[in-house]
């Protein structure tokens, strides 16, 4: 779209209001009294969202030539308990004995400190005479916790706790519940709403139970991530590309996360849409054949090592300068970061306000070797939107491990290798009738020995004639007449591995709000309503036909103006009211529709008619067919309006 000023400030309450007027999305079962966390996507904001997706599917599953499979919600206890969710997939809470109100430990800590130096620097500045001086804009969350306080104390801190909250503050993702119960304790921390102490911090884990069957007899869980379906379906993905990796899956779907605290509107929400592709790749290879396509996008990039030092400074860099200088680990993780910019940026998002920050060793989630999360600012600050995560073999490995099934890459080598490693044999007539029904636990225990163990069982038997295997929570004493346990070589043919796993996970919810919030302004003269300028590619409705008046001879041309962009796969929508024309625009520019058709009596005469272009509200003039050919090519991106206006030449007739 056209490059805009934005002059005027950005309004939160007045954004909000347009979200609820245009009914982009509303609390769920609202009648009702609703249900936090939980929300309803109206006509505006269902057409956003599914044009993001489709934008999305072209961006990596087309482009990258990826496997798309769609896997259930449901998921049994087994696999998230063996993908360590069930134990490990946690937030810290903390409650109030008193009141019974819950906190997230660490979003208190991080409100009470930010409320804190508010305070200061409100102090400092009367201190310096300068008592109208600007201080940072609040989120609604923090300003409705604030009510609850009967008052708030602007209090000058001392130099070093400044620093030092500032240094809790740039690491807040860093600590864990021990850590943030001693920051609440010696920095007390209390409930707001009434200064009452609080419970030590403790984990609640965020996934929804349920029951699979009438029995209740297995238990399952809403999935917390669409990444488990397909780790399970590997060895079908990995048939369908003819036993080759590199290779990718991908998949859109819903997730569900039991929020200690929803807030922040469509940020911290129970239920959302997340896209997310699982790149599988050889250990020993990770280098990424179309990286060099990349390699000269600058990246905003927030180290691990910047964070500690307590800092927020970001690093302006190339992607290919970052994994050169191992910044980034490799050039897969880096080829993927590139992509998602360039999606990011194709969706509409400010790239101003877009940043690449590392996880820390304590946030980073149980699967991952390396994380860097793709931060929006907005109103509400930075809010993590995309992750890149370098999953290791964690997810194939301990399926395979729980399941007993081979989830490797089996590849052939071109000449054979000689392999020496240690070979357990069991003597079966004479194991069996001496363990009976531990026979199979105690030989299964020794074959999965790594190759370290085995080495020293076999000279501990070498020496003492026998050995101790633990199995079935027993020590079994193994001598020599039943196992031996030798070096041996054999040739390989082919090699068999493990593929790591990089993952760019996608909250398209929290993208969705974001993107609104940048593509939010008001114009000078009419700071009343707002536009969202929306990319023709991810806007709602590409195009508002609007007839000058309500004479019924504008009723064909109108007919068969919106059947003939139908057909070429233009959405539509048609304003007849009787409200003037200016009026007309000014509404849909509120639904970010980014063109207008006006058709007149000229349009009767001659069958010409003009297109508005919603930022700089400019016009252009050409017959139907010109026109209709140029609001195609608009839509698709493959032309920019500034070309419009050079072909056609601006038209500056008098809107009624």
């Amino acid at each position: 779209m056209a490059d805009i000023s934005k002059s005027v400030p950005f309004d939160r309450s007045q954004f909000e209001e347009l979200m609820k007027k245009r009914f982009f999305f509303s609390p769920s079962f609202q009648i009702y009294g609703g249900i936090s966390g939980l929300f309803d996507y109206g006509p505006p904001g269902s057409a956003l969202q599914t044009n993001i997706v489709d934008l999305w599917r072209k961006h990596f599953v087309i482009e990258e030539s990826m496997l798309e499979v769609d896997c259930s919600m449901l998921t049994p206890h087994d696999v998230l308990k063996t993908s360590g969710h069930v134990d490990k997939f946690c937030d810290w809470m903390c409650k109030d004995p008193t009141t019974g109100e819950i906190f997230r430990a660490d979003h208190l800590v991080e409100e009470v400190l930010e409320a804190r130096l508010k305070g200061d620097k409100e102090a400092r500045a009367k201190e310096a005479g300068a008592t109208n001086a600007p201080v940072q804009e609040e989120s609604d969350d923090k300003k409705k916790r604030k009510k609850k306080v009967k008052e708030i104390k602007v209090t000058r801190l001392d130099d070093e706790i400044v620093r030092e909250y500032e240094f809790i503050l740039a690491q807040i993702d860093n600590y864990d519940g021990q850590q943030l119960g001693e920051i609440m304790k010696i920095h007390d921390i209390r409930n707001p709403a009434n200064n009452g102490e609080l419970e030590s911090p403790r984990q609640f884990n965020l996934m929804f139970q349920t029951q699979i069957g009438p029995s209740g007899g297995l238990q399952g869980y809403l999935r917390p991530e669409t990444a488990q379906g397909q780790f399970l379906n590997f060895n079908r993905l990995l048939e369908f590309n003819n036993g080759k990796v590199p290779f990718a899956s991908a998949m859109v779907g819903k997730a569900f996360r039991n929020e200690i605290s929803p807030r922040s509107g469509l940020l911290r929400v129970r239920e959302f849409l997340m896209g997310e592709v699982e790149h599988f790749v050889d250990p020993q290879n990770k280098q990424h054949d179309r990286f060099d396509e990349v390699a000269h996008i600058p990246l905003r990039l927030l180290p691990r090592g910047v964070q500690l030092e307590g800092k927020s400074d970001v690093l302006e860099i190339t992607i290919g300068d970052a994994v050169e200088k191992g910044i980034v680990d490799n050039t897969t993780l880096g080829y993927f970061m590139a992509r998602i910019s360039l999606f990011l940026e194709k969706i509409g998002i400010d790239m101003s306000r877009l940043r690449f920050r590392q996880h820390m060793s304590n946030e980073m989630a149980h699967y991952a070797c390396d994380c860097w999360d793709a931060e929006i600012q907005c109103s509400y600050g930075w809010i993590e939107c995309v992750g890149c995560a370098d999953r290791s073999a964690y997810d194939l490995t301990v399926h395979s491990k729980a399941t007993k099934t081979p989830l490797v890459v089996q590849e052939a080598l071109p000449e054979p290798i000689v392999v020496e490693e240690y070979v357990v044999e069991v003597n079966k007539k004479k194991f069996g009738p001496r363990f009976k029904r531990d026979a199979k636990a105690v030989e299964e225990e020794m074959l999965n020995w790594s190759q370290e163990i085995k080495e020293v069982k076999s000279a501990h038997l070498a020496s003492q004639g026998k050995i101790t295997v633990a199995a079935n929570g027993v020590e079994h004493e193994v001598d020599a007449e039943l196992v031996t346990i030798e070096k041996q070589q054999r040739k390989e043919h082919t090699r068999t591995f493990t593929p790591n796993v990089i993952e760019p996970s996608f909250g398209l919810g929290r993208l969705l709000y974001c993107l609104m919030e940048h593509s939010f302004w008001a114009r000078p003269e009419d700071t009343q309503r707002g536009v969202l300028s929306f990319p023709a590619v991810v806007a709602p409705i590409k195009a508002l036909i609007v007839p000058l008046s309500r004479n019924a001879e504008f009723n064909p041309v109108v007919r068969q103006l919106s059947a003939k962009l139908r057909s070429l796969g233009v959405s539509n929508k048609v304003d007849d009211s009787n409200a003037n024309i200016g009026r007309r625009y000014a509404r849909n520019d509120e639904l970010g529709t980014p063109f207008g058709l006006t058709v007149d009596f000229e349009t009767l005469e001659n069958g010409s008619i003009t297109l508005r272009e919603r930022d700089t509200t400019k016009q252009v003039r050409g017959s139907q067919e010109d026109i209709i050919n140029a609001l195609v090519a608009l839509t698709e991106g493959k032309m920019l309006w500034t070309n419009a206006v050079e072909k056609f030449g601006e038209f500056n007739a008098t809107q009624e």
